[in-house]
């Protein structure tokens, strides 16, 4: 390099002026070295250049060479990590197995020397039960390792279940023992359900023992107990309660009867016979039949979530589990309920229990237990035909009624009608909070009957006055009695409501006839021809006005003073009375109102007489002088 940059240096400081071209030797010594300098220079880049691909190639290779060692690296890298991994699952499944495989010296002694009650024998079962899984699982895999610790599981299992089996089946018989509370040692098993589960999972012969020995125990205590405590209440029952018997008013009247579906009485304490007895006191079926069922509901509903509970049970097994254990006692129920219902003519008695069945079917179903749903329909099923007869009876017997045979008659209400009113009262009252459509059709077939009655009855009285009377009493008297307990806008209220006001009416019309037909008679004429405009026609009976007038004017007072005693004396109720005075009065101000109208018109303005009428607030002041006070 250097020697090409001095010949560089020597071409650039050559100037050509300087040279004697005249010599040719000089021009040739000149080229030659021209020559020999591009050759040289050419050699060193040749040289440069070879020199320069070799280390290029040699460096090209050593990079090829650490690549590959990189890759060799990764490869050994990656294979080094799943072994790593590979041998840590072995480990962790290995030291799994061990550990499940390891029987410890404390599970052997809890089980073998612990009680079964201490919290440390549970805790040591629920080991066991997983060891036991764990040999079933390996010995379904073939594993070797397996028959070393299979006897000494099995052994142990043995002595478990025979630990149980002692310690439930004690529990069990102690339910036995006179006066005990089961429920406290229902209570002790729940603690300890992981051992029947134990028992199902490894033993189900003498799980089946157990299950078995509890619904035969259970059974018979419940049939016991229901069966003596039924027996004991029929000893406090009233005895004045079918048809045949002196006293029949309780069949036809609720009174306080109702209260027992009142949910303070609902669901209040049971009756307790024999303190009842001490105390004398007596009881109508319903309150004995609620009492009854609701130690059943009470007991059914503990004793179902128990089964679920410590049994394992659900659905159709869970129910028929219940069944296998209180299905002898419910059969005793609805045998005893016949028996009773098949004699029994208190309608209000049934329609009671029928309606406690209806409280009880939904706290049943509120608390979310079906066990007793099929009884609860079996009891419907006696009690709603025998409910349906007693008032078909009652129908016929109204229907077939002859009033010629009942006796002498008055206008006073009717002994029937009052019955019918407290009864139909009573039903209705406790239909509207369960209403069931059945009963409105039976109801409103009695009150036709009824209805019909009444006006048979009343065609007995010769007279028409004596008649409404008689309609009037017994339909205020139903109306006031069904208004005590039924709703106001109930179709019996209504229907009564409107015979009465069309009766009282029509009676009104009635009382006022005598003293005062005539003037009646003249306004409704003068009336009538008024609206066709042809009241000309009455201008010719001054005579007949004038006696009106005058024949009013002095006789009124007595007239009005004789029929407000006359109505008092005739309705039983002072405050139907009153009102009936009061629509008498206000009617009668309105017809000489009417009176006063008509001889105001053109055609009788000139009589002379109109000076004699008596003022029409004047005539409003003294009438209410005569309405009666309470």
């Amino acid at each position: 390099v250097p020697c090409e940059e001095e010949t560089d240096g020597d071409m650039a400081n050559l100037n050509l002026g300087e040279l004697d071209l005249t010599t040719d030797e000089f021009i040739l010594d000149e080229v030659d070295i021209h020559i020999q300098a591009n050759l040289e220079d050419d050699l060193v880049k040749e040289a440069l250049r070879t020199r320069m691909e070799g280390m290029l190639s040699g460096f090209q290779s050593d990079l090829s060479s650490i690549s590959s060692e990189i890759q060799t690296l990764q490869q050994q890298s990656v294979s080094m990590n799943v072994r790593l991994k590979n041998r840590q699952a072995v480990r962790s499944h290995l030291s799994q197995l061990v550990d499940e495989l390891v029987v410890p010296g404390a599970m052997i002694s809890t089980i073998l020397d612990s009680p079964v009650t201490e919290q440390e024998f549970l805790e040591q079962l629920h080991e066991l039960n997983n060891k036991i899984n764990f040999a079933k699982e390996l010995s379904f895999r073939e594993t070797l390792a397996c028959s070393d610790i299979q006897d000494i599981v099995d052994r142990l299992k043995l002595k478990a279940v025979s630990k149980i089996r002692e310690f439930i089946l004690q529990k069990i018989y102690s339910f036995r023992k006179p006066m005990t509370n089961y429920q406290i040692p229902q209570n002790t098993l729940l603690k300890y359900r992981f051992f029947y589960q134990f028992l199902l999972a490894n033993e189900r012969t003498v799980a089946k023992e157990i299950r078995d020995e509890y619904v035969d125990t259970m059974s018979k205590i419940y049939y016991s107990y229901f069966k003596s405590y039924s027996g004991r209440l029929l000893k406090v029952q009233k005895v004045s309660e079918h048809l045949d018997l002196p006293s029949r008013n309780t069949i036809f009247t609720l009174g306080q009867r109702g209260a027992i579906l009142t949910p303070a009485e609902l669901e209040g304490p049971i009756l307790v016979p024999h303190t009842a007895q001490r105390g004398d006191s007596r009881y109508p079926y319903e309150t004995l039949f609620r009492s009854q069922h609701y130690a059943l509901l009470d007991n059914g509903c503990r004793e179902y979530l128990f089964l679920s509970d410590f049994f394992m049970v659900t659905g159709n097994s869970a129910l028929d589990l219940f069944n296998s254990i209180m299905g002898k006692t419910l059969s005793m129920f609805l045998k005893s309920m016949s028996t009773y219902v098949s004699d029994c003519y208190d309608s209000i008695a049934i329609f009671l229990c029928i309606h406690i069945i209806f409280r009880f079917r939904a706290i049943t179903a509120k608390r979310n237990i079906p066990a007793l749903d099929k009884y609860w329909e079996a009891v419907l099923e006696l009690l709603w035909p025998r409910f349906e007869l007693i008032l078909e009876m009652n129908i016929n017997s109204i229907r077939n009624t002859d009033p010629q045979k009942l006796g002498v008659l008055d206008t006073r209400p009717h002994y029937i009608t009052r019955r019918y009113a407290e009864f139909s009262s009573a039903i209705v009252s406790i239909n509207q909070t369960f209403p069931n459509e059945r009963t409105n059709t039976l109801l409103g077939q009695l009150q036709v009957e009824v209805e019909n009655f009444v006006l048979k009855m009343a065609a007995e009285f010769p007279s028409r006055r004596d008649q409404l009377i008689f309609l009037i009493n017994n339909y205020d008297m139903m109306l006031s009695v069904l208004m005590e307990r039924a709703a106001d806008d109930s179709k019996e209220v209504e229907s009564f409501q409107q015979l009465l006001l069309a009766r009282t009416q029509e009676f009104i019309e009635e009382i006022l006839s005598p003293p005062f037909g005539g003037m009646i008679a003249f306004v409704k004429e003068a009336e009538a021809l008024m609206e066709k405009g042809q009241l000309d026609r009455l201008k010719n009976d001054e005579a007949r006005i004038t006696q009106l007038v005058r024949g009013f004017s002095s006789t009124w007072k007595q007239s009005v003073e004789s029929m407000s005693q006359d109505v008092m004396r005739s309705f039983t109720n002072f405050k139907n009375g009153t009102s009936i005075i009061q629509g008498a009065l206000t009617q009668l101000i309105q017809y000489y109102h009417g009176f006063h109208k008509v001889l105001n018109q053109p055609t009788f303005r000139s009589l002379a007489v109109r000076s004699e009428l008596i003022n029409l607030h004047h005539l409003m002041v003294e009438v209410k002088k005569h309405k009666p006070n309470f």
